[in-house]
């Protein structure tokens, strides 16, 4: 995965447990009987009978008697779902951020428009799937994202195999393709779950996408010494994604955007780490900073002097990135248009 939650990630991987699921054996055998109540929090087009069956990017043919209704999914991919006319039960994954004072709840920029009140959240943060919370749920399908191939996003290592057990899995590619064909693999799969993708709203959703698209290519065809760098901080290290495998930052340069790509990538070819002392290695005038909860904001960045020193920031030119986009035409429109805005209006500083 781009920027440092990759990093992160890998090493959490073995590192963290989320912990063992007590007495799994017993509560698999109580939910053996699926004959109770699946709705509140099913799909919203679920009347669609007869048997299912969805081939993944896996490569891996998901079949079931009739179409799942109980979904519990990623939360990012929960809410491409939502915008395309599915609901699930359940999500793991960022979302929500809690006031450390009152506790109250907020979303998530990773929840989109879920209610998080009406969706079970078994996991909230990396390395945590609550085995129990997901067995109440009588889940009949899991719904994820894979940054690489057969790693399921947020689904802990140390658990995978009991989790698979318990629901057949779909993952879907979030890296190494280009944002519209993501985009319609997320379509196809909220179809064969019963939702009408042909919606007014969806096409109108579609329609706004494509022109977002043109707008961005015609604003890089005439800013092409621009120069755009894709960016995450963290206490530590600042890591400058390549272009070449995150969805959106490779349709980006299909579109002609002119993206930095560092020289030194890590194992996994996603980023390069550089010290806030060697922050300014790569010029850049316009810088896309990683939005997740997870990353340092514009605002904690204020207290790092190399960063404030960079010509971009200080021609104002910084703007969020949405690291991990929702993979609905309605999510990702906004962030072409965004994007073009910044290139129209940049000035070149490097």
């Amino acid at each position: 995965m781009p920027s440092n939650a990759r990093a992160t990630s890998l090493t959490r991987r073995g590192l963290l447990a989320a912990g063992g699921a007590l007495g799994l054996g017993a509560a698999l055998a109580a939910c053996g009987d699926k004959g109770g109540d699946k709705d509140g929090g099913s799909t919203k087009a679920g009347e669609k009978t007869g048997p299912w069956e969805f081939t993944d990017d896996r490569g891996q043919k998901v079949t079931a008697k009739t179409t799942p209704k109980n979904i519990v999914a990623f939360t990012g991919t929960a809410a491409a779902l939502k915008d395309f006319g599915i609901e699930v039960k359940g999500v793991f994954g960022p979302t929500y951020v809690e006031d450390p004072k009152t506790k109250a709840k907020k979303p998530d920029v990773q929840a989109g428009d879920l209610d998080i009140a009406k969706v079970k959240v078994i996991g909230n943060v990396w390395g945590e799937f609550k085995i129990e919370e997901y067995l109440k749920l009588q889940p009949e399908l899991l719904i994820t994202d894979m940054w690489e191939k057969n790693d399921l996003w947020y689904v802990p290592a140390e658990q995978k195999d009991k989790i698979l057990k318990i629901a057949p899995s779909v993952a879907l590619w979030a890296a190494d393709k280009s944002m519209p064909a993501v985009l319609q693999r997320h379509a196809d799969l909220a179809a064969s779950l019963g939702a009408d993708v042909q919606t007014a709203r969806i096409k109108a959703d579609k329609a706004r996408f494509e022109a977002a698209a043109e707008r961005l290519r015609k604003a890089a065809q005439g800013k092409k010494d621009i120069k755009v760098l894709i960016g995450s901080g963290s206490p530590d290290l600042f890591y400058v994604s390549t272009p070449v495998r995150p969805t959106d930052t490779l349709y980006f340069k299909e579109l002609g955007i002119n993206i930095v790509t560092p020289t030194k990538l890590d194992q996994g070819g996603w980023f390069e780490g550089l010290s806030w002392e060697n922050v300014d290695k790569y010029q850049a005038d316009i810088i896309m900073l990683d939005n997740r909860t997870s990353a340092l904001q514009p605002e904690a960045l204020k207290a790092k002097p190399t960063w404030a020193a960079l010509p971009a920031v200080k021609a104002g030119q910084v703007i969020p990135r949405v690291t991990e986009p929702i993979y609905s035409y309605a999510k990702c429109a906004p962030l072409l248009e965004d994007l073009a805005k910044a290139l129209e209006n940049a000035k070149k500083v490097s």
